[in-house]
């Protein structure tokens, strides 16, 4: 038969500490006092639990936060009587609030919480199928390690572009560049809608071979001399009542309303 392994003095103090809190009227200062001074005893717990998530993109300070709320929710729910040691206890409820905390208030773009969930698990289970494989386990590895489906794997993967965003006023680049300086640039054609909205009168005012003529040669792109034959004219006459009617166009532009 074995000897029941006996409680350290420390361990036996925490309980002891356990007991009295939960004896404390609720409310009263002694019970406040009593769970802030466990709660400070055990923050080295959380700060080794923070230092497990600390390259998913936030500082260990700030999970640190986190995970205390995790740890005076396991303070408030242990039962000393119980016999389990209350770092053991404590644990996957300050790991729990962490995982939430990445799940709910992290992603850029909310995705289903299945995604999310997946998300995670691929991110734990590629990591010991790596060392496992010796080289990056393919989707349908991860899939059947899972249990998923492959096209779930892939959801997820893609999902994880979610995850974070970067500001848009944050350099990207050695330059200084912002994110904003990569998106898109100036749109000619908005700029250019006041000034056809402008001149559209004047051109249904044309006559029908200006018209013509300014359409062959700036939608058709046609040549000068392909203008000439097409009309029936000479180059030098196309050249002319270009000259002209952008001459007309021109005025209509600058004149006041």
């Amino acid at each position: 038969m074995s000897i029941p392994r006996q409680p350290t003095p420390e361990a036996a103090e925490v309980r002891e500490r356990f007991r009295l809190m939960r004896a404390a009227p609720p409310g009263s200062d002694q019970r406040r006092e009593l769970r802030e001074s466990l709660a400070t005893q055990h923050l080295g717990l959380v700060r080794a639990v923070a230092l497990r998530f600390r390259d998913r993109g936030e500082s260990v300070d700030d999970l640190v936060q986190v995970g205390s709320v995790g740890l005076l929710k396991a303070i408030d729910r242990f039962d000393p009587e119980h016999g389990a040691a209350f770092s053991s206890f404590a644990l996957p409820t300050i790991s729990g609030e962490i995982k939430r905390h990445f799940r709910d208030h992290t992603w850029a773009v909310r995705v289903p919480r299945r995604l999310q969930e997946l998300r995670l698990a691929l991110t734990s289970r590629t990591e010991d199928l790596r060392q496992q494989l010796g080289r990056s386990p393919t989707v349908a590895e991860l899939a059947a390690d899972l249990s998923v489906g492959s096209e779930d794997v892939l959801e997820a993967l893609e999902a994880a572009d979610a995850y974070t965003a970067v500001p848009l006023d944050a350099p990207i680049d050695t330059d200084g560049a912002t994110a904003a300086d990569r998106l898109g640039g100036l749109d000619l054609g908005l700029l250019r809608v006041e000034d056809r909205e402008a001149l559209a009168p004047v051109l249904d005012a044309l006559p029908d071979r200006e018209r013509q003529v300014l359409h062959l040669r700036f939608v058709e792109n046609r040549t000068q001399s392909e203008i000439a034959t097409e009309i029936g004219v000479s180059q030098m006459h196309v050249s002319r009542i270009l000259a002209r009617t952008l001459a007309t166009l021109r005025q209509a532009l600058v004149q006041p309303a």
